[in-house]
C-alpha cells in the first residue's frame, strides 16, 4: 500500500469548508426564488406527488415523512416530521402550506402528536406552490441515489419568502425573515410590473423603496400584535437587516363580577412568544415582589382565541402595571430581521427591492418554460393531426395501403413515401380507430387543428414580446391576490418607541422617607402608618439600633425629586423611587452614603434636611435656617439642575449647621422657632437674594432666658395655616398663624392677628411654654410644622415608634402655653422628627362589626369601667378649651368634645393618658423684642 502525506491544516480547512457550504446550501438557507429550504420543498413535493391535494382525504403524517427520507431526504425523521408540522402550524406561518389534522403542537409549545397519529393534506395555498411543475417550468436534478428526480425549486406562484418568512441557522451566518400580508405584497408586486422594462441582464423595474413601502407598510405576524415604530422596517427593507419592536395586545377592562377589580386583558401576543412561558414569568415576577399591583392571572385561552386576564388589586395604577409587564416579559419583544437567502447557490443578504425583482424575474422564467413547453405540446399535436387530415383526405387510398400491406411497418413505410409524412404522423394514423372515420369525427378533427394553430400562434407571440410576458405574470399575481388574500393582522403604530423611563414603570404613592442619626434611609408606603388620635401609642415604625434615632421623617410621592441638604451646606439630588423600598416599616433602611455616587459625605457630615421638589416652578426660592439663627435666600433656579456630585448650598461660620431648608415665594413670610418656644416671623423680601455659596444674615436673636438656644426649624408662614410644635416629650399646640397684622376687635381694642411681623434679628415671642418641672416635662421644641387642621401629621419617637394623626385632634391654643399630649411615650423615650401629609386621605370605610353592619363614623365605642368618672372631668376643661381656641383664632368655635374621635379616624389606640394635659396658667403674650 502506498502511503502519502497529507497536510492536516489543509484536509480540515477543506473538509470544514466543504461541510459548510453543504449545510448552508442545502440545509438551513431558503432560496429566493421559492422561500424554502431543501427540506420543506421535499416535504410538499412528496406529498403533491401521492396526490395529496386539498380537495383529497387526509393521509397519515408516517407516510409523507418516510416517502421523503426514502426518496430525497437521507436524514433524520425528526428533522423532517418538524418540518411538515411547522408548515402546518397557523401561528407560525402566515399562510400554511400544509393542512393537519390532529395535533400539530400549540402557542404553549405543547409538542405534536406523534407521525403515526397526525394526518395531512396539501393546503389550498400549497398547490400555487407547486403549478405547473409538471409542465418543465423548473430543473429537476437526481436524488441521493440517482433513483430519483426532484426539483431544484418550486415553480411558486407566491412570493412565500416574504409572505411566510424563514428562519434559520447555517454555519457562521442565519436567516430571519418576519411573515408579511399576501395583498400587500402582491399589491406591491404589481407596482413594480408595472414599471418594468427590458435588459440586457433579463430586465428591471423602476420603483423606489418609499413607493413600495407605500404598500408593504410592514411584517405582518400570524399571531398579530402591535408593532411599534417603523425606523426598523424601513432599515429591514433599505439593507436587509433591522429590527422591529412587538407588543402584545393588552385592553385595561374595568372588573367584573362582585369584585370589580380593574383587569388587563391581553388578546394577542407577539411572534413566537410561548404563551404558557409568558404566564409563568408573569406569577414569577409577582411572588419574587419585582412587579406588584397583580392579585390574579388566569389564561383563558380557548378555540376561539387567545385571552389571558391578569387581575389587579383595587389600588394599583393599571397603566404603570401593564408598562412593567411590557418591560420585564415577553409582552414586548424584538424581532431581527436578516433577510439572508441563497441567490444562484450563493448566500445573500437581500433589500425588499432585490426580493421583489428576484421573483419577478422568477416568474417571468416559469412562464417562459411553461409558454414553451404549452408551444411543444401544441405543435406536435397539431404535427399529429395534420396526418390525420392527409389520411381523411384520402382515406380510400390510405385504407387500400393498409390492407394491401403485408405488416404494419410496410404499410408505415408505404404511408410515408407516398404521402410524406414523418413516422409519428404514419404512425398515429395506423393507430386511429375506425371511428373515428365518421363525418363527425373528422370535423372534430379539424377543429381542433384549427385551434391549436391559433394557439400556437399565440404562445409565439407571447414567448416573441416580453411584456406579454411580463403581462401573464401579472394577472397570475391578482388572480392569486383575488384567491387568496387577506386582511392585515398586525397593526402597525407609527410612533417610535422611545427609551423607556423609569418612571413610567412605577406607579405614583405617597411614601415615608426616613433617614437615621446613623445614616440610614428607607422609604415605606404611607398606608402602613394608621391614623390614630392624638395621645395614641403609635406603632413601631422603625427597627433601630442601640442609639441610633430617627431624624428626619418626609411624606412625599415616589415620582419627587429628593434635595438632600447636609449640615455642612453642601446639597444633592435624588429621585424617590431610587430609594430602596422596604417592605416593613420596621425595616432598617440602607445607608444613605451608598446612596451618593461620588459626593460620599466627610466623616462628620449629615444629612439636615430632605425636602420634596415636585412642582419647583410654583416657588421662587429656597430659604436657609442655621442652628445659630443665621438665614438666607438663594434663587431657586441655582438648585434645579444639581449634579449628582451634588453642591455647596450656603457658606457656614466655624461651629455652625444648617438646620432647615424651604420653598419660599417673594411674598412669603418666614417663622423661625428655637428649642426654647420662641418664634420670629419676618418678610422674606427682607433677605437679600445670595448666591448658592455665600453666607446669610441673622435671623433671630437667643438671649433673655438665660438659657442656651437653637433653632429647630422654619416654616412659611400662611394665614389659613396653623403652626404646630411638638416637645421631646410628645406634647404639642397648634396655634393660628394670623396675618400678623394688628387688627381691631370688640370695645375698640385691637389686636395682633396671630404672630406679630417682625424685623429680623429680633428676639421673637414666646410660642410654646417649655416647661421643665418634675411633674409633667415638655422637653425642648423638636419639631414644627405649618398645616391646616384637615392635614395629617406624623410623629416618630427615638425608639422608632410613629404615629400618625390629624391636625383636627390638636385643639388651637394660646401662643404661650405647653399644649396637650400628642403622644404617649415611655419614660426613656422622646420624639426626634416631624412630618406633615400634604393632605388628609380620603375617609376610609367604617370597619364592620362581628353581625357585619358597618359602625358609623365617629360613632363612640362602648365605655368601660371608670368612664363615667372622667367623663366630668373633661367636660370642666371643654370650656378652658373653646376660650382658648376662640382666643387663638379672633372667631367663635363650637365646644370641642375631648371624648369624641375625628371622623377620619381609622382606629382608636385607648391609654388612660390620651388626653392629659399640663395644668394651664393664663396666656400671655410674651413680647421679647
Amino acid at each position: 500500500m502506498v502511503e502519502r502525506s497529507v497536510a492536516l491544516e489543509r484536509q480540515m480547512r477543506e473538509a470544514y469548508l466543504d461541510y459548510a457550504m453543504s449545510v448552508i446550501v442545502s440545509r438551513a438557507l431558503p432560496d429566493v426564488r421559492d422561500g424554502l429550504k431543501p427540506v420543506q420543498r421535499r416535504v410538499l413535493y412528496a406529498m403533491y406527488e401521492q396526490g395529496m391535494r386539498s380537495n383529497t382525504a387526509y393521509r397519515k403524517s408516517a407516510r409523507v415523512v418516510g416517502d421523503v427520507i426514502a426518496k430525497y431526504h437521507p436524514h433524520g425523521d425528526s428533522p423532517v416530521y418538524d418540518a411538515l408540522v411547522r408548515l402546518a402550524q397557523p401561528f407560525s406561518l402566515r399562510y400554511p402550506l400544509v393542512d393537519g389534522q390532529g395535533n400539530f403542537g400549540s402557542v404553549d409549545n405543547d409538542p405534536p402528536a406523534a407521525m403515526r397519529y397526525t394526518e395531512a393534506r396539501l393546503a389550498a395555498i400549497a398547490e400555487e406552490m407547486l403549478a405547473d411543475i409538471d409542465r418543465q417550468t423548473v430543473a429537476f436534478a437526481e436524488n441521493f441515489d440517482d433513483s430519483e428526480r426532484e426539483p431544484v425549486v418550486l415553480p411558486a406562484r407566491i412570493p412565500n419568502l416574504l409572505v411566510n418568512g424563514t428562519a434559520g441557522i447555517a454555519v457562521g451566518m442565519a436567516t430571519n425573515m418576519p411573515p408579511h400580508n399576501l395583498t400587500e405584497v402582491c399589491d406591491a408586486i404589481l407596482f413594480a410590473i408595472d414599471r418594468w422594462r427590458e435588459t440586457p441582464d433579463g430586465g428591471e423595474f423602476d420603483a423606489t423603496l418609499d413607493e413600495l413601502h407605500q404598500f408593504i407598510k410592514g411584517p405582518d405576524f400570524p399571531t398579530q400584535g402591535i408593532i411599534r415604530g417603523t425606523e426598523g422596517i424601513r432599515a429591514a427593507y433599505a439593507t436587509g437587516r433591522g429590527r422591529v419592536i412587538i407588543e402584545a395586545r393588552a385592553e385595561i377592562q374595568d372588573g367584573e363580577g362582585r369584585n370589580q377589580r380593574p383587569q388587563i386583558v391581553v388578546t394577542e401576543l407577539p411572534y413566537q412568544v410561548n404563551k404558557a412561558a409568558l404566564v409563568e414569568k408573569m406569577a414569577d415576577l409577582v411572588r419574587s415582589k419585582r412587579l406588584d399591583g397583580i392579585s390574579e392571572i388566569r389564561d383563558e385561552s380557548d378555540r376561539d382565541g387567545l385571552r389571558v386576564v391578569i387581575e389587579l388589586r383595587r389600588d394599583a395604577a393599571a397603566h404603570i402595571v401593564l408598562n412593567n409587564l411590557f418591560e420585564h416579559t415577553a409582552m414586548r419583544t424584538s424581532f431581527s430581521i436578516n433577510a439572508l437567502a441563497l441567490v444562484d447557490g450563493e448566500p445573500q443578504v437581500l433589500p425588499l427591492r432585490q426580493i421583489i425583482h428576484h421573483f419577478i424575474r422568477f416568474r417571468r422564467d416559469v412562464v417562459i418554460n411553461r409558454t414553451r413547453y404549452e408551444l411543444r405540446r401544441a405543435q406536435d399535436r397539431a404535427h399529429v393531426l395534420e396526418g390525420l387530415r392527409v389520411a381523411l383526405d384520402n382515406l380510400d387510398e390510405v385504407i387500400e395501403v393498409i390492407r394491401n400491406a403485408e405488416s404494419a411497418d410496410a404499410a408505415r413505410i408505404t404511408l410515408i413515401e407516398r404521402y410524406t409524412l414523418s413516422q409519428r404522423q404514419a404512425q398515429a394514423i395506423l393507430d386511429m380507430q375506425l371511428r373515428r372515420l365518421a363525418a363527425l369525427e373528422r370535423q372534430a378533427i379539424m377543429d381542433e387543428l384549427e385551434e391549436l394553430r391559433e394557439r400556437i400562434a399565440e404562445l409565439e407571440a407571447i414567448l416573441a414580446d416580453p411584456t406579454r410576458i411580463t403581462s401573464v405574470v401579472r394577472e397570475e399575481i391578482e388572480e392569486l391576490k383575488e384567491k387568496h388574500g387577506d386582511e392585515r393582522r398586525t397593526e402597525i403604530d407609527e410612533n417610535e418607541l422611545g427609551a423607556v423611563r423609569r418612571e413610567d414603570l412605577i406607579p405614583h404613592n405617597e411614601v415615608v422617607v426616613t433617614i437615621s442619626q446613623r445614616g440610614y434611609i428607607k422609604r415605606v408606603l404611607a398606608s402602613a402608618y394608621r391614623r390614630q388620635h392624638r395621645g395614641g401609642r403609635g406603632v413601631t415604625g422603625v427597627t433601630t439600633r442601640e442609639e441610633d434615632i430617627v431624624q428626619h421623617l418626609l411624606v412625599c410621592d415616589t415620582h419627587d425629586t429628593l434635595l438632600f441638604f447636609t449640615n455642612r451646606g453642601r446639597v444633592t439630588t435624588l429621585r424617590c423611587f431610587d430609594l430602596p423600598a422596604e417592605a416593613s416599616r420596621t425595616a432598617r433602611g440602607i445607608p444613605v452614603a451608598n446612596l451618593f455616587q461620588g459626593s460620599a459625605l466627610a466623616p462628620n457630615e449629615q444629612v439636615t434636611t430632605v425636602m420634596a421638589a415636585s412642582d419647583l416652578s410654583e416657588h421662587d426660592y429656597l430659604v436657609f435656617a442655621t442652628r445659630k439663627g443665621i438665614v438666607k435666600r438663594t434663587p431657586l433656579e441655582r438648585f434645579v439642575k444639581v449634579r449628582s456630585t451634588g453642591k455647596k448650598a450656603m457658606n457656614l461660620l466655624e461651629g455652625d449647621d444648617l438646620v432647615s431648608v424651604i420653598l419660599a415665594k417673594e411674598e412669603d413670610q418666614v417663622i423661625l422657632v428655637t428649642e426654647q418656644g420662641l418664634a420670629i416671623r419676618f418678610e422674606t423680601n427682607a433677605l437679600r437674594s445670595a448666591s448658592a455659596t455665600s453666607g446669610g444674615v441673622l435671623g433671630i436673636r437667643f438671649g433673655k432666658r438665660g438659657t442656651e438656644d437653637n433653632v429647630v426649624g422654619a416654616v412659611i408662614a400662611d394665614p389659613e395655616k396653623y403652626l404646630f410644635v411638638v416637645s421631646a416629650r410628645g406634647y404639642g399646640k397648634s396655634t393660628r398663624m394670623g396675618t400678623g397684622q394688628v387688627v381691631e376687635v370688640k370695645d375698640g381694642r385691637s389686636k395682633t392677628d396671630g404672630y406679630a411681623v417682625r424685623n429680623r434679628g429680633g428676639m421673637g415671642i414666646a410660642t410654646f411654654k417649655v416647661r421643665s418641672d418634675s411633674r409633667a416635662p415638655t422637653g425642648l421644641i423638636v419639631g414644627i410644622a405649618a398645616a391646616t387642621r384637615d392635614e395629617e401629621i406624623m410623629l416618630i419617637s427615638r425608639k422608632g415608634i410613629v404615629i400618625r394623626t390629624t391636625l383636627d385632634n390638636v385643639r388651637p391654643k394660646g401662643r404661650d402655653t405647653s399644649g396637650v399630649r400628642v403622644m404617649n411615650l415611655d419614660a426613656d423615650d422622646e420624639v426626634v422628627a416631624i412630618a406633615q401629609f400634604p393632605e388628609a386621605e380620603e375617609q376610609l370605610p367604617p370597619p364592620e362589626t362581628k353581625n357585619g353592619s358597618a359602625k358609623k363614623n365617629g360613632a363612640k365605642p362602648k365605655a368601660k369601667a371608670g368612664a363615667k368618672a372622667k367623663s366630668s372631668a373633661k367636660s370642666r376643661r371643654n370650656g378652658k378649651a373653646k376660650a382658648a381656641e376662640a382666643e387663638a383664632a379672633d372667631e367663635p368655635t363650637a365646644e370641642l368634645d375631648d371624648d369624641e374621635p375625628a371622623t377620619d379616624i381609622v382606629e382608636i389606640v385607648p391609654d388612660d393618658d390620651t388626653d392629659a394635659e399640663l395644668p394651664e396658667e393664663d396666656d400671655a403674650e410674651e413680647d421679647e423684642d
